[in-house]
């Protein structure tokens, strides 16, 4: 049973566990596919035209706080709960999520942070995505039968998990704390344009440029330890210290955290408005860019 607890699990687990007739009430399947609207890929679609089986989908935009002006800000423990129930997941069930993206993973990561944000650790990536697994030689099926509501309870004692514009505002000036951006160096830099027209690209002062793709190797695999160690290093990011993470809307700042929680680190937080948020909120003076940057 150490594979339910273990942060990553391969293909071939998988493969294994569907192949057993493992999958049902003890062990669910997500495709948490997510898109930016630019790249006009339609996630349920595609879940609806093949997936991995057994599995159900998870709208990381439909579970989400719709009060908040921001992208799929974190829904109430009570939305949570209700949602994940209605996928057939109750206190006990181990939760392997995925997603279909190029890089092998992308949005899955948020939803494993998600999860345990909520009090269920109980949650695995599957390594490498539907990439891999495509790669690996498994096959996807479009047959889908919705899984029987089961009771599920969502805890909120993880909440200091989330960070806020005030908190980032308020370390900018107390400088206790390594803020880490995993989007792109370009938009970090403010030299490649943001995905969302209304924003600017750059960054906030003093964050460390740590791009979410530079976590997995050119496959879309988790690296190693000894390289996700090298990584952190080399960006100069002292694991014993605390830090938190921001990146373009709160979805793959969650890839550091799971490197950091692989490397023995749990607990690293989110910046759920990151630079969406930021960007709209902050003065002039607070947008670093080598590009435009905000009017003043």
């Amino acid at each position: 049973m150490a594979a339910q607890t273990r942060a990553l699990v391969s293909g071939k687990w998988l493969a294994d566990a569907i192949k057993n007739n493992l999958t049902g009430p003890k062990l669910r399947i997500l495709d948490t596919s997510w898109y930016l609207p630019k790249l006009k890929r339609d996630a349920k679609a595609e879940f609806v035209q093949k997936h991995i089986s057994g599995s159900s989908f998870f709208d990381i935009d439909e579970c989400s706080d719709k009060n908040n002006p921001f992208d799929h800000m974190l829904p109430t423990a009570k939305h949570f709960a209700e949602y994940v129930g209605d996928l057939g997941i109750g206190d006990d069930t181990h939760v392997v999520v995925y997603d279909t993206s190029d890089f092998g993973s992308y949005s899955a990561p948020r939803l494993w942070w998600m999860f345990r944000l909520f009090g269920h650790d109980l949650v695995s990536v599957l390594d490498g995505g539907m990439k891999n697994w495509l790669a690996d030689g498994h096959p996807l099926t479009s047959e889908y039968t919705k899984p029987v509501r089961r009771e599920f309870k969502a805890s909120v004692n993880n909440l200091s998990w989330v960070k806020t514009y005030e908190h980032v505002l308020e370390n900018i000036q107390a400088k206790r704390v390594q803020v880490v951006d995993a989007r792109s160096a370009g938009r970090f830099r403010g030299t490649e344009p943001e995905p969302r027209d209304d924003t600017l690209p750059g960054h906030f002062p003093g964050a460390i440029s740590m791009p979410f793709t530079t976590f997995m190797d050119p496959s879309g695999k988790e690296l190693g330890l000894e390289d996700l160690s090298r990584l952190f290093k080399e960006a100069g990011v002292d694991l014993e210290r605390p830090f938190w993470t921001s990146c373009g809307s709160g979805v793959t700042a969650c890839h550091v955290v799971l490197a950091a929680h692989l490397l023995g680190y749990p607990g690293v937080c989110v910046y759920d408005g990151s630079w969406a948020e930021w960007f709209k909120r902050a003065s002039s003076d607070l947008v670093i860019s080598e590009g435009k940057g905000k009017p003043v």
